[in-house]
């Protein structure tokens, strides 16, 4: 496995419904939407995966990623505004750091501070997760992990 210091960070867009069939799971597999196949296939063990939540527009947590991706068409993940979608770039994962449901992080304070998001005018900063899988900076995954380790009163 690589250096716990060299990983890739990415950010999962979802409902919240999908990421309470993430946490059903125990966080034990995740899926991607099949426009992603590209960028699923990219993503290998010890990565980070951050959850974040269309809807209330909040971070839920982060999982590390300990397989490759692999396909299964299996029925587990949906998505209200296109029925049927399929989720089938699959990734194992280990939850990281999930805190409670309460304490999900509210992304837009965030957003303004994030380097990915910059590319867009502040007040469209929720275009920045408009589609499911996103690469972001390192600095970017330090600075949620930070607010979710404080919301979750996690001691560092």
């Amino acid at each position: 496995m690589e250096s716990d210091d060299s990983f890739n960070c990415y950010i999962v867009v979802g409902g919240p419904e999908n990421f309470a069939r993430t946490r059903a799971l125990g966080f034990t597999v995740h899926g991607l939407k099949s426009t992603r196949r590209k960028m699923a296939a990219g993503i290998k063990p010890g990565d980070r995966l951050i959850f974040y939540l269309t809807g209330v527009k909040r971070f839920a947590g982060v999982a590390r990623v300990t397989s490759e991706m692999f396909e299964d068409h299996a029925p587990i993940w949906s998505n209200v505004k296109k029925p049927g979608e399929d989720y089938p770039y699959r990734v194992r994962i280990e939850p990281e750091l999930i805190p409670g449901d309460g304490a999900a992080v509210p992304a837009q304070p965030l957003a303004q501070r994030m380097r990915y998001t910059q590319k867009w005018p502040a007040e469209n900063w929720t275009l920045a997760f408009q589609g499911n899988l996103h690469k972001i900076p390192r600095e970017d995954y330090d600075l949620i992990v930070a607010e979710l380790r404080e919301a979750a009163a996690v001691n560092v």
